[in-house]
């Protein structure tokens, strides 16, 4: 069942909204006190790039992924071989 008060309160949310002046949030204000004392100094959008290590070539890392799976088909087939029934 609704209140009474429903549509006063309606109202009191859509004037809180349309209000001139927000306080702005502690965050914000810590900032700004401590920007004044001492201001940011200018930050790059994307910091330059290290130094790139050397880098393998796809066909070695393809070679060890399938020696991987090849060695591990093997120790299953392996496995299963030993296995009593």
């Amino acid at each position: 069942m609704a209140e009474q008060g429903d549509e006063e309160r309606e109202f009191d949310l859509r004037w809180v909204g349309e209000a001139e002046h927000k306080e702005p949030s502690a965050r914000a204000r810590m900032l700004a006190a401590r920007w004044r004392e001492n201001p940011p100094g200018p930050v790059p959008f994307r910091p330059d790039p290290g130094p790139v290590g050397p880098r393998r070539s796809s066909w070695v890392s393809t070679a060890v992924v399938l020696g991987c799976v090849a060695a591990v088909i093997l120790l299953l087939g392996y496995l299963q071989t030993r296995a009593p029934y």
